[in-house]
């Protein structure tokens, strides 16, 4: 006999007619917690009755506002958010919801675009138009919430409340405890890749509603015949839900090699970029090999492909290093002679961000210098931001004196002078009175807080 979900309202008892699509329910938040409840009481649960919250009008404006939260160009029909709002946003979400109820919805095929990811290579997007984007998030909304009890420690990408700077002080940790021997794995095109049959079989173990994995499959079958298009919404849930057993996996044999407080594993994947690190000692050298055997094995039930070529084994005590999420990690020793972690901004990002300057101020080079800083800021604010909680501050020297010649160079040329004006304008004048971006400042985490027990 199917197991059913207990009624978080009325509507999850019967889907049958237009009348369940539109009665009066609890709020969508209370519902995705009320879900996310019992998914996380009961492991083995499968949900139905899913589809009718899906359809919602509160849902599909939830999903609405985060597409134009996350902004975006516009699909193959060339829609925009603003043509939507001037043509009647009420009228846009209830043709939806009536296409959703009457089953008769179907997505349009997703606009490519490939973007430079370095090294002479480029990554593909597939961009669905907006209505698309906001069937996928109200999917993702109801989905995500089931999904989510399942996930592991270790898997920080696209989730809610976890982000990559989490999972870069995870791996720190592991590091000041002495986990120096590293697995940084490259899988091979993953998002390219998922097979859609394994997908839907690891949602229905979750799922049992016939509407809600025939919605799925059109979504998956709309970016081709494999894959899940980077750029979409629901893609990120989508490829947490697939690499889950990897996972679990990795979860078990940290737990099983676990002694007391003292752990011999420890890893942290984001989306695909995935890195494991076990410890130091000779001894662990046969875990060392039964982990990477594992792993191999994982993605081979999975199919997808490891780049061996791209796949690095560490050795940080050698002082070799890695990248992860951006930074290069390296093990240093400290002034008190103790060791520690190194991060720093990967070269290639310094130089991804200084080839986008420069091409702001080659295309605005007889534009006032207010508007150029205006562009150029956001981006600065945002990079640095990010990179701030490593070992940056060399790197972020160089940025500042970088941009501070180039706006130097563009009042010059405004001028019709050459050289820089180091005597014409203070750096006061720069910072102060056009403001120019000047947040450099270093913010380290609790690294030095860490017991070497843990």
């Amino acid at each position: 006999m199917e197991q059913r979900h207990p009624t978080a309202d009325n509507s999850f008892n019967n889907m049958e007619g237009k009348d369940a699509m539109t009665r009066p329910s609890i709020n969508l938040q209370d519902l995705r917690r009320k879900i996310y409840i019992k998914a996380k009481a009961d492991k083995a649960w499968r949900f139905w009755g899913l589809y009718v919250h899906v359809c919602k009008l509160e849902t599909l404006h939830a999903a609405y506002k985060l597409a134009k939260k996350n902004k975006g160009a516009p699909g193959v029909d060339g829609v925009t958010f603003e043509v939507i709002e001037e043509s009647g946003l009420d009228e846009f979400l209830e043709n939806i919801h009536h296409e959703l109820v009457s089953r008769t919805y179907l997505p349009m095929r997703n606009r490519i675009k490939t973007i430079p990811k370095g090294g002479g290579k480029f990554r593909t997007l597939g961009i669905a138009n907006i209505r698309d984007r906001v069937v996928q998030g109200a999917l993702k909304l109801i989905l995500e919430p089931i999904f989510e009890s399942d996930f592991q420690e270790g898997s920080y990408g696209y989730r809610p409340k976890r982000t990559a700077h989490q999972a870069i002080e995870r791996i720190s940790k592991a590091i000041v405890c002495e986990k120096t021997r590293v697995i940084d794995l490259d899988l091979t095109s993953y998002f390219d890749t998922i097979r859609h049959d394994i997908l839907l079989s690891k949602v229905a173990k979750r799922v049992n509603d016939a509407d809600i994995m025939r919605l799925l499959k059109l979504m998956l079958k709309a970016g081709g015949k494999r894959g899940a298009p980077q750029g979409s919404v629901i893609s990120p849930l989508l490829s947490n839900i697939y690499l889950n057993e990897v996972d679990k996996m990795l979860e078990k044999a940290k737990e099983v090699t676990r002694n007391e407080r003292f752990t011999r594993i420890e890893y942290a994947r984001f989306a695909d970029d995935l890195v494991i690190l076990v410890d130091w000692h000779p001894k662990v050298e046969i875990l060392f090999q039964a982990v990477k055997k594992r792993l191999y094995e994982e993605f081979k039930k999975l199919d997808v492909t490891v780049n061996t070529e791209k796949t690095k084994i560490v050795d940080l005590i050698k002082g070799e290093s890695f990248d992860f999420l951006g930074f290069t990690f390296r093990r240093h020793r400290t002034r008190k002679g103790k060791y520690g972690v190194l991060k720093t901004p990967q070269g290639k990002k310094r130089t991804s961000l200084l080839s986008k300057l420069c091409e702001i101020f080659r295309r605005n080079k007889s534009q006032p210098i207010e508007k150029v800083i205006s562009l150029i800021n956001p981006i600065l604010r945002g990079w640095v931001n990010y990179f701030r909680v490593g070992n940056s501050t060399q790197c972020f020297d160089y940025i500042e004196y970088w941009v501070e010649k180039k706006i130097r160079r563009h009042l010059m040329v405004a001028r019709g002078r050459s050289g820089f004006g180091w005597k014409r304008w203070s750096r006061g004048f720069l910072y102060e009175n056009l403001r120019v971006y000047n947040d450099y400042k270093i913010r380290y985490g609790s690294l030095t807080k860490v017991s070497p027990t843990q």
